[in-house]
């Protein structure tokens, strides 16, 4: 089940989460690797690295996803 992000603050900073965004199309396309929400930032969880997206929506991270 996805949940709407409103602000950042709406997604749990103590987890992997998989994140949703919507291209400048309008189509909406989820990540592909687990994100970690830091203040109001977003972590790459895998490559440590800042991930500059506004999400529309986030779930629980799970390997088994496709």
């Amino acid at each position: 089940m996805w949940n709407q992000v409103n602000s950042p603050f709406d997604v749990p900073e103590d987890r992997d989460v998989r994140l949703a965004v919507i291209d400048d199309k309008g189509a909406v396309h989820f990540l592909v690797f687990p994100c970690h929400r830091v203040g109001n930032a977003w972590i790459d969880s895998k490559l440590r690295r800042s991930v500059d997206i506004f999400p529309t929506h986030w779930q629980e991270w799970t390997e088994d996803k496709s």
